[in-house]
């Protein structure tokens, strides 16, 4: 199973999941990282607990360090 780095993560953001205690991406974080890293529209389904929010706050931040003005993404998130 590939880690955070190969999902395209730059060192501090790999970092930072290792400090978290986050060793191995989910299968939602797979699927979503590399695509929304790649600029394309991402829609992620699973269950509670499953790593969602970290599935697109991740790439979020790290094109946010690269161009803290050139990005744009919108979240949603149904409610119960």
């Amino acid at each position: 199973m590939p880690g955070f780095a190969q999902l395209g993560l730059s060192s501090w953001l790999v970092e930072q999941c290792r400090q978290l205690g986050l060793k191995q991406p989910t299968p939602v974080q797979l699927g979503c990282i590399p695509a929304i890293l790649e600029g394309r529209d991402c829609l992620g389904c699973a269950k509670t607990g499953s790593g969602k929010t970290a599935a697109f706050v991740l790439p979020i931040l790290q094109k946010l360090s690269e161009d803290p003005y050139g990005i744009f993404c919108l979240v949603l998130t149904p409610t119960r």
